[in-house]
């Protein structure tokens, strides 16, 4: 394990027009995890391959101002709401709580303004090798009722985990879903598309979703589809077998919510890397980057093409606040919202 590195990544444009955005370089078991303030953000990634090569294996920018101009959500932390909410509203005790749209008539991942676009406050635990981040959310925030204290916090360990651990507490009953966003390639951020990964996925069931993505209410058995990843697929196969632009749905993860286990694999055969995702959460979106285009422009000027990254975001179920079978992402005084994911690197 070596220091943590602090480094002024950039400055931010707009309304907080020169503040400076901290950067933070964790290493330790041969990996290396960049995170920035702004969105309390993964922006790199190092894991070695089996040759001992090591390749940035997360999606992202160089500046800030690219990911304000984006709508990727690459690295970031998103919140309050991860994914959608139909409507862009939800009922609370009987008061009905309109939000701030950004996916008419829909919100997507806590609205125009949400987590992402917000420079978080940081601080450095150099005995754990890990990194907290702080936002204050104010009552009314893009429509939330109840002023949230939110902290995302990643830590790097000599066995290869990126601890990612998101907490957040309340003044008022209000809603929470805060989800990690980072798009992965096994081969190296501009290495091309995901076709050659292999995918396992511990999820029996999905959450179906109309034209507009919006979840059902339907829990549909993934026996005989191609949303049986339960084996493990070979990506280009699994992306061939649904529509032109793959997977952007909801898997109901096997065990226990609340308990840390494994629910997925990501391989890359070629380079050797393995990526586990263990969490305590009920739900995992799998979203294979197919509304990326060469059009992006990301790090060190290399364009995203369809399918160039795999982000799988652990949950809440989506639009859950409106489904009442759904698990609840309610949140009142005096409790405290937890949500972790652990990633796992090895070479094989």
């Amino acid at each position: 394990m070596m220091p943590i590195e602090s480094f002024l990544f950039d400055t931010v444009e707009g309304l907080d027009e020169g503040r400076p955005v901290e950067g933070f370089t964790l290493s330790a078991g041969g990996l290396e995890a960049t995170v920035v303030a702004h969105g309390a953000r993964l922006v790199r990634m190092l894991v070695p391959g089996h040759d001992g090569a090591k390749a940035d294996v997360v999606l992202g920018f160089d500046r800030v101002a690219d990911y304000l101009a984006s709508d990727a959500y690459f690295g970031a932390t998103c919140g309050r709401y991860g994914n959608r909410i139909g409507g862009a509203a939800f009922t609370l005790d009987g008061v009905r709580h309109a939000l701030a749209v950004n996916e008419p008539p829909n919100q997507l991942h806590g609205g125009p303004d949400g987590f992402d676009r917000r420079l978080w406050q940081a601080e450095v635990d150099a005995a754990a090798n890990a990194v907290t981040f702080t936002l204050i959310s104010p009552d009314g925030d893009q429509g939330y009722p109840g002023t949230l204290a939110a902290t995302t916090r990643y830590r790097l360990t000599d066995d290869g985990v990126l601890d990612i651990a998101m907490t957040a507490t309340t003044d008022r009953p209000t809603i929470v879903n805060i989800v990690h966003h980072s798009y992965w390639n096994l081969g190296g951020h501009g290495s091309g598309d995901l076709r050659d990964h292999r995918l396992t996925v511990r999820g029996g069931f999905t959450t179906p979703v109309g034209a507009d993505l919006i979840p059902t209410g339907e829990v549909r058995p993934v026996d005989g589809t191609a949303f049986d990843l339960r084996g493990g697929v070979k990506l280009g196969e699994a992306l061939d077998a649904v529509a032109s632009f793959g997977f952007d749905h909801n898997w109901c993860l096997e065990g226990p919510a609340g308990e840390l286990r494994s629910v997925a694999l990501l391989e890359h055969p070629a380079s050797g890397r393995r990526m586990e995702l263990a969490t305590d959460q009920p739900g995992l979106q799998v979203y294979s980057g197919g509304y990326l285009s060469e059009k992006i422009v990301g790090k060190g000027g290399q364009p995203y093409c369809r399918f160039a990254g795999l982000a799988l975001e652990s949950q809440r179920f989506p639009g859950s606040p409106n489904i009442g079978h759904f698990p609840s992402a309610r949140l009142d005084p005096g409790e405290t919202y937890r949500h972790r994911m652990q990633l796992r690197f090895r070479a094989g």
